[in-house]
């Protein structure tokens, strides 16, 4: 890939295709700390200079990964991270903390795990109910003030509480799921984020793996976090085979039109092309532990659909079954 970026809000310019970090960690089973430094190399060779982290993601042991990248390439790399969460991905979650002590604990801990004297990105991870939003951005702007945090970002808000963060400091972006299965958020979030300028980074842009037709939901270890979502479940995954279809049947059109396409990329794509439709800019952030899907990923900007193969996939959407969470407040779905 090219030198291309993608500009996101407040002037914040990105690769066009990130990386998300959380694939580096157990939540999907066990992770070679070598093989996921590699991996990490490999995306920044290849382009992919947008990394995205947590302090969450391991017990912060994410982080100090990532700041095994940075020591030799921070001046290659956005980094982007988030604060709010207490607890694991694998074990549960205790707590979500939006509080202004709280927040400046956080960037704190982050910027020393990650070696790093500023981040480019700053996420609020979830929301937290207790505090108005308002007062956790006036304590994330003063992050900017500080010189700490360079962007501001905020992960699966509504559309209400993003125009209440909009009001206190630019907002570079709102991180929150989006895939062809994973479409909650075009209704009110979307919308509001391309009316306030803001860009919109979509995690889990393979439905966590399973747009890419490789996950079989029955056969999942007990420490993935994918059982615990509702779509995973046996007769939910059953019929959702149907959207998993629909992608595969675009990738061989594509194939046959020009070099060989994946289910992968052809997710990854549609995405690109909503945000094109929709009128925002769109950087998703796949995570693999495995270099040569990074490559494939990227095959995914070279992709144009037909109106035909964006009518198969917009129906394929419309017929999955089951919540992407299990907490319907844990995302914006819920509060909305």
């Amino acid at each position: 890939m090219n030198a291309v970026t993608v500009q996101l809000g407040d002037d914040l310019l990105v690769s066009p295709l990130g990386f998300g970090g959380m694939a580096l960690t157990p939540v999907y089973g066990e992770v070679d700390p070598a093989e996921a430094l590699r991996t990490l190399h490999h995306a920044v060779d290849a382009g992919v200079s947008f990394i995205d982290t947590a302090d969450i993601y391991g017990g912060g042991s994410n982080e100090e990964l990532i700041a095994r990248l940075l020591k030799e390439r921070r001046g290659e790399v956005q980094l982007a991270t988030k604060f709010g969460l207490v607890g694991n991905p694998s074990a549960g979650y205790t707590d979500i903390r939006g509080d202004a002590a709280y927040v400046k604990q956080a960037v704190d801990r982050s910027l020393q795990r990650l070696g790093t004297d500023s981040i480019d990105l700053y996420y609020m991870h979830r929301r937290d109910l207790r505090v108005p939003i308002v007062e956790t951005v006036e304590a994330m702007a003063g992050l900017v003030q500080a010189g700490k945090v360079r962007h501001l970002g905020l992960s699966e808000v509504t559309a209400e509480e993003l125009r209440a963060a909009s009001s206190i400091h630019p907002i570079a972006a709102v991180q929150s799921e989006w895939s062809i299965w994973s479409r909650d958020v075009e209704r009110n979030v979307v919308p509001a984020a391309a009316e306030l300028g803001v860009g919109f980074v979509p995690y889990s842009p393979l439905g966590r793996g399973f747009l890419t037709g490789t996950v079989d939901a029955s056969t999942l270890g007990s420490n993935d976090f994918r059982r615990n979502i509702p779509r995973f479940a046996a007769d939910a995954a059953g019929a959702n085979q149907g959207v998993v279809a629909a992608v595969r049947a675009v990738a061989a059109e594509l194939s046959v039109a020009r070099r060989a396409a994946t289910p992968a990329q052809v997710a990854l794509a549609w995405l690109l092309a909503q945000g094109r439709k929709l009128g925002l800019p769109v950087v998703p952030i796949p995570g693999t532990r495995r270099a040569d899907r990074i490559d494939e990923n990227l095959g995914a900007l070279a992709l144009e659909f037909t109106a035909a193969q964006l009518k198969t996939l917009d129906a394929a959407a419309d017929a999955v079954v089951g919540s992407r969470s299990a907490d319907p407040n844990w995302v914006s779905q819920g509060r909305e």
